[in-house]
């Protein structure tokens, strides 16, 4: 399997790490940490000697409750960054954002990949991404980052996730985005609780009948410390396990906070996914 990433293409045929990188002041496990320049570019480059295939860039926190950010505030926190790393790091760029301002700007500053937790859902978002050429990572999330924890429910998992993500391809396939470019995010911890972000990573092998590169983010999440006691930033191990879960599942993108431990979890993986194949 192969993803296109404007005019090249990575190969998904062994899983991919990508780093997280927040620019912003309120994230729920590092807000504050890299809204430096000079911080973000560090933790950057150190992701990528860990080994991070992606850094994924973000400029507006997504965390249950938090405040929505102007466009021209986004693009401050991100452009600087993504024009630096493009500059000095050969690591494929991904710009998380919702707004489609900042999609095209952001790609056309060096970022590859768009992560939009709304799917392309907002106005002009489809349209912007399919100009831009980059790679979409559709995400699924019930409600919006202010309402998606407030009694979440649903008739069937992980049909439900599945059928919204299907329908998002399809309104993206008939807005010019081919294919080729699209990868699918079930969305842990974006409206759902811990029975919800249980039971999908349990059948994550279903997501395989999109036919599309699945990536997995479950670095820090709060299940992850309602199954451990552990705060956010002592979550390591328990996000270790469930990204190796899923890669064996079937994850071809796994997104962490972590990248040198969860890179040698991905090994390992990738490790006994090949045994498999060879016997």
């Amino acid at each position: 399997m192969e993803l296109c990433l404007g005019a090249t293409k990575m190969s998904l045929d062994e899983p991919r790490v990508m780093g997280i990188l927040n620019v912003t002041p309120d994230s729920f496990s590092d807000g504050g940490h890299f809204d430096r320049l000079d911080l973000a570019l560090r933790h950057a480059e150190e992701m990528a000697l860990a080994g991070a295939d992606f850094i994924d860039v973000g400029g507006e926190s997504t965390r249950p409750g938090a405040a929505e950010v102007e466009v021209r505030e986004e693009l401050d926190r991100v452009i600087p960054v993504v024009e630096h790393i493009k500059r000095s790091l050969d690591v494929a760029i991904s710009i998380d954002t919702s707004k489609p301002e900042v999609m095209s700007e952001a790609v056309a500053a060096g970022a590859v990949l768009i992560n939009d937790v709304f799917a392309l859902g907002r106005n002009g978002a489809v349209e912007a991404a399919a100009r831009s050429g980059a790679a979409v990572c559709l995400m699924h999330m019930l409600g919006t980052p202010q309402t998606m924890q407030v009694a979440p429910h649903y008739d069937e998992l992980p049909g439900d996730v599945i059928r919204f993500l299907q329908e998002r391809v399809d309104v993206c396939v008939g807005g010019g985005i081919s294919r080729e470019r699209l990868v699918v995010d079930p969305g842990f911890g974006f409206g759902k609780n811990d029975r919800h972000n249980l039971q999908i990573l349990r059948n994550l092998e279903q997501f395989s009948d999109l036919g599309l590169p699945l990536l997995v983010g479950l670095s820090r999440k709060r299940t992850l410390g309602k199954l451990t006691g552990r705060s956010a930033a002592d979550r390591l191990a328990a996000g270790v396990a469930a990204a190796t879960i899923a890669v064996l599942k079937g994850a071809h993108i796994v997104r962490t906070h972590d990248v040198a431990a969860t890179v040698d979890a991905v090994k390992v993986a990738r490790a006994v996914i090949r045994a498999g194949k060879e016997q």
